[in-house]
């Protein structure tokens, strides 16, 4: 009885703490990819959430500066959702070292306390009580208060699972009035209290627990745990008025009611009053068959009427058993067979059935798949749960690794189609392009040749540099004229000598006297100049980018698509390695339970078939007997 007490306690512990992130988005966002991996979060994406949380973390600790990241504000807050996500997604171990790392790192107090706190629970989960209570030992100072009555109930639950019932039930006794704990610390100080050899204590606490007045689905659910479990008990020691009184308080329709209805009927039957066992037997006959305690009373209830000496409608009903247990025996045999054949894992990983949170019950639904029947105790079990999760976990990651493995075969056709477009252009554009390129830098050394001379300009006047171009021909001209008069000697050639010596002089006079303002207007036409260099440079470049992209869009892609084409189907192999083995252990598991409950219903129809006869003869003797009297 206390190892089905012990059982009893940590599955009502375990909606308190179940695996659900606690990380608040910040008050002001101030990094929209940080934003995006809490939106993952939120919708319970945990795989998704951690990848983009591990890859942006990643990327903050590379940066030279990371106070000047947008993710800085939020550091601390990212680090510690890490470790929760990873939690949330049962990746225990590094969801351990994310949180110890918290730990060990400069935090306030109240962090380092709930950090604690997911740690220890972290060990709590995976079996280790022994560790989450050295954990939960190193708490102290300020605890913040969102945890505090979780972390007093989280304590509770590791000092019972290290046999330390005195400090737990301490530790329940002033928890019984929060109000988020309102059921459940009632019903774990019973419990305690019970291990602790306080019996009378711990049933006075059961019945109060059994006793709750609320709406809560999840109270309900521990007040007809509580009124079970001590009714029970009641029920072992033989007292049957109490034990039926208890029971009779579990609702018609929650969840432990079969058990409670078979309870109450033996409550009666043990002490004779079978008239009064037939009312909750018969309520109970007529619920699903698939379920224990169904198949229980349908041969509880034939013998409440043999017990009542009326045979013909015991023969009747044990028949009428006979007959469905016949058929259930046959569908378990074909629910086996379903199993072997795999329809069960095709079932459980349907993706419209994960829309509904029901989708467990849902499975009842499927025709091809009638094993769901018998199941639903077995899925409801942590360690059928656990197992699932892994394989539903598999699945989904299965599914993301076909995705990437389609996504990396568009990327290189991609790549290709790119390769086909710009390799037959690129060619004459690189011709047209190297003879533009060309002109530009003769031009552009133009540019910088006039700069200097304008330069030292400044500090040596050189005006014949700033003659206009009729200038330069005027002086050209006279220049020539000169040199074809230069040999003559004749009155008209000295004549003309001296027109061209005034004529040289003024042109002269004309450039030195308008030097400044040709320096003036030189200097401002090189500014301008530079304006337009500076847009030729900028279309210069920008070709440049383009040329350079359109080369990178199909270029250096091939070795990293072919890494990651590897990396994906070696990662897809393993996947699949491990979902066939996962697989297994669920079809084992199912089967196991389909075996037994199959052995039990043949047990049960053996029991049926004597029990049926009997009555058949019992009927037959007490028709004969009449007849007799007649």
């Amino acid at each position: 009885m206390h190892r089905l007490i012990v059982v009893l306690t940590l599955l009502f512990l375990l909606p308190l703490n179940a695996l659900s992130a606690r990380t608040n988005a910040p008050e002001k966002l101030q990094d929209l990819y940080f934003g995006e991996t809490l939106y993952y979060a939120f919708q319970e994406e945990w795989f998704d959430a951690i990848t983009r949380l591990d890859t942006e973390l990643r990327q903050h600790h590379g940066l030279d500066q990371p106070e000047l990241d947008s993710l800085f504000p939020h550091i601390g807050l990212a680090d510690f959702a890490v470790g929760d996500f990873e939690l949330a997604y049962r990746m225990h171990q590094r969801a351990g070292r994310a949180i110890s790392a918290v730990i060990n790192g400069q935090v306030e107090e109240p962090v380092r306390n709930e950090a604690i706190y997911r740690l220890a629970r972290i060990l709590f989960q995976k079996d280790q009580p022994i560790n989450a209570l050295h954990a939960l030992e190193r708490i102290s100072g300020d605890v913040p208060k969102t945890i505090r009555n979780d972390l007093a109930f989280l304590r509770t639950q590791v000092l019972m699972a290290n046999g330390r019932f005195a400090e737990a039930i301490e530790i329940l006794t002033t928890l019984q009035d929060v109000k988020n704990l309102h059921g459940f610390s009632g019903y774990n100080l019973g419990i305690a209290l019970l291990l602790d050899g306080k019996e009378q204590d711990g049933r006075h606490y059961l019945d109060l627990a059994g006793r709750i007045e609320t709406d809560s689905p999840m109270t309900l659910s521990v007040k007809d745990k509580a009124n079970l479990v001590l009714g029970d008990k009641l029920l072992e020691e033989e007292n049957f008025d109490s034990a039926k009184e208890v029971l009779d308080r579990v609702r018609l329709e929650g969840p432990f009611s079969n058990q409670a209805l078979l309870g109450s009927g033996w409550a009666d039957a043990s002490q004779g009053r079978y008239q009064r066992a037939l009312v909750p037997w018969t309520l109970l006959s007529q619920r699903q068959i698939t379920n224990s305690a169904v198949q229980e009373a349908m041969l509880a209830v034939p013998y409440a009427y043999g017990q009542l000496d009326i045979y013909s409608k015991a023969a009747l009903l044990y028949g009428k058993a006979l007959q469905l247990f016949g058929q259930e025996i046959d569908k378990l045999s074909s629910s086996i067979k379903h199993i072997r054949e795999g329809k069960f894992l095709q079932a459980i990983v349907r993706e419209e059935l994960k829309q509904d949170k029901n989708w467990v019950v849902k499975l009842r639904e499927l025709p091809e798949t009638p094993e769901t029947y018998y199941l639903l105790d077995l899925m409801a079990s942590h360690d059928f749960q656990e197992s699932l999760k892994n394989y539903l976990d598999l699945e989904q990651l299965r599914r993301k690794l076909e995705r990437w493995s389609e996504d990396l075969h568009a990327y290189a056709e991609m790549v290709e189609k790119r390769r086909a477009y710009y390799q037959p252009l690129l060619p004459e554009i690189d011709k047209r392009f190297q003879v533009l390129d060309s002109q530009m830098r003769l031009r552009l050394q133009q540019r910088d040749h006039i700069e200097r001379r304008l330069q030292a300009m400044l500090v040596a006047p050189r005006p014949e540099y700033l003659a206009t171009e009729e200038e330069r021909i005027a002086g050209q001209q006279i220049n020539h004229l000169e040199e074809l008069l230069h040999p003559d000697h004749s009155e008209i050639a000295i004549s003309s000598k001296a027109r061209l010596k005034r004529l040289r002089g003024l042109l002269d006079w004309n450039i030195r006297t308008d030097y400044h303002r040709r320096l003036t207007a030189a200097h401002k036409n090189l500014h301008d100049l530079n304006t337009v260099i500076a847009d030729l440079q900028q279309q210069y470049d920008a070709f440049i980018r383009v040329r350079q992209a359109s080369t990178q869009s199909y270029q250096g892609y091939d070795e990293t698509i072919l890494s990651q084409k590897i990396r994906v189907r070696e990662s897809l192999e393993r996947v699949n390695q491990l979902m066939a083995r996962q697989g297994h252990l669920l079809e084992t598991m199912a089967i196991s339970e389909l075996v037994l409950r199959r052995d039990r219903l043949e047990k049960f129809q053996v029991k049926a078939r004597f029990a049926m006869a009997d009555s058949y003869d019992r009927a037959t003797r007490d028709q004969e007997q009449k007849e007799g009297e007649e």
